[in-house]
């Protein structure tokens, strides 16, 4: 049985509200680096970008995370290099926080640059983790039981949040 957790209007809702509190952290910034992780992360932090520019003079820059989710501790990718976010305010953004894995390991890998301001995004946290991480921003949280699984949409036909 599938049970609808976020609409598409409430997804909406929750980027615009992660896109201020991102703006929020960032009022003195002029650049802010949008780190999603890809696939569903990367497709979350692009409509963080445009909800962005719709209500700061912050520039937010994409940029897309490579994880390998069955083996994170092969090399993680980035689309942009290293030296265009050192010293800047990053956000590290993906769609659900589960055990904390492919986030851990996203931070782990920023960590080698220096940087202004790190922080974490997510559109659905789960309580479920096996790292201590946490998300700065998050649009929502659930308490779900171990065997159910989180199936966020962010493209096409129905955009929803959806617990299976």
């Amino acid at each position: 049985m599938n049970n609808i957790i976020l609409t598409q209007t409430e997804i909406n809702h929750k980027i615009r509200r992660i896109a201020f509190q991102i703006y929020e952290n960032n009022v003195n910034e002029t650049e802010v680096i949008l780190a999603g992780i890809d696939r569903n992360g990367y497709i979350l932090a692009k409509k963080l970008k445009t909800a962005l520019g719709k209500i700061s003079e912050i520039n937010p820059i994409l940029c897309k995370v490579s994880i390998d989710k069955k083996n994170p501790l092969s090399p993680i990718k980035t689309s942009i290099p290293a030296k265009e976010y050192q010293n800047k305010s990053l956000v590290l953004i993906d769609d659900v926080l589960n055990s904390g894995t492919t986030l851990i390991y996203g931070v782990k890998h920023f960590l080698d640059v220096p940087l202004k301001q790190f922080k974490t995004a997510v559109l659905v946290n789960r309580n479920h983790k096996k790292y201590p991480i946490k998300a700065d921003f998050k649009g929502i949280s659930l308490s779900t039981s171990l065997h159910e699984h989180v199936n966020v949409f962010l493209e096409g036909e129905k955009i929803e949040a959806v617990l299976e």
